[in-house]
C-alpha cells in the first residue's frame, strides 16, 4: 500500500459482500469471493426491526455476555458512540449470539473486540465481531459520530493494523474496506440464509429447503 490523497469526508467505501459460492447459482473462485450489490437478492429494510423475528428472537439475555458488551460500550461511550439495539441485542441472547457460527459453512467464529478507531475516517470506530477462521476476511460494525452504523469486511485485521513499510493515507484503506450491509441485523440474515443455503446445495449436514432459503434462490433461478 502507498499513500495518496486525503479522502473527502465522510469517505464512500465500495459496497460488496464476502461469501464463498452457491453451487452453481452463484460460482466462487475460492474459499470467498468480493460479490457487488447487483448480483444478490434484494432484501426488505421493513424485516429487520432489531427483533430478528427470521431467527425466531434473540432469548434472554446472557449476563456473562452483556457484560462484555457492557464494556465495549462504556469504551465507546467516551467517544460519544453507542452500540446499536440490534447488535447489542443479538450479541448477548442466548438464542442468537452464536447462530452466524452455528450455519457458517467456512468455519467463521464470533469475536467480539474492543473498539478500535477507523484508519480511514476520523472518528469513526470499529467493533470486529466475526472473523474467518484462517483470518481471510473479518467483519465489523462500522460506528460514525454521526449515529450511523453498518458493517464492513475486509481482509485485514483492523484491530491489530500491521505496520507498513510506508504509511497508509485514509484513501488507501478505503479500497481494503468494503460496506456489505447497511444494518447489523440485515448483514446477519444474509449471512444466516447463504450459509444455509450452501449447506444444502452442497448435500452437507441436515439442513433442508424451506420457504425462506428457496425465495433466495428464486433471485439466481430468474437470472
Amino acid at each position: 500500500m502507498s499513500a495518496a490523497t486525503e479522502p473527502t469526508f465522510p469517505p464512500v467505501f465500495q459496497s460488496l459482500w464476502c461469501a464463498t459460492d452457491l453451487g452453481p447459482h452463484r460460482p466462487c473462485g475460492g474459499t470467498y469471493e468480493w460479490y457487488g450489490p447487483e448480483v444478490l437478492p434484494p432484501l426488505d429494510p421493513a424485516r429487520f426491526d432489531g427483533g430478528f423475528g427470521w431467527l425466531g428472537g434473540t432469548g434472554p439475555v446472557v449476563p456473562e455476555l452483556a457484560g462484555q458488551l457492557d464494556a465495549v460500550a462504556a469504551e465507546l461511550a467516551r467517544a460519544g458512540i453507542v452500540l446499536p439495539a440490534d447488535f447489542t441485542a443479538f450479541q448477548t441472547g442466548t438464542g442468537s449470539h452464536r447462530a452466524l457460527d452455528a450455519v457458517s459453512s467456512t468455519g467463521c467464529w464470533t469475536n467480539v473486540s474492543s473498539p478500535v478507531p477507523s484508519p480511514a475516517e476520523p472518528g469513526a470506530f470499529l467493533v470486529r465481531f466475526l472473523r474467518d477462521q484462517q483470518d481471510c476476511v473479518h467483519w465489523y460494525l462500522y460506528l460514525r459520530p454521526t449515529g450511523e452504523a453498518f458493517v464492513v469486511a475486509s481482509p485485514v485485521d483492523l484491530v491489530d493494523v500491521p505496520e507498513w513499510d510506508e504509511p497508509v493515507a485514509p484513501a488507501d484503506w478505503l479500497r481494503a474496506i468494503a460496506r456489505c450491509a447497511s444494518s447489523f441485523e440485515e448483514f446477519a440474515y444474509r449471512f444466516w440464509v447463504e450459509n444455509r443455503l450452501w449447506s444444502v446445495l452442497h448435500g452437507y449436514g441436515e439442513e433442508a429447503m424451506d420457504d425462506e432459503l428457496a425465495g433466495y434462490l428464486a433471485h439466481y433461478e430468474r437470472t
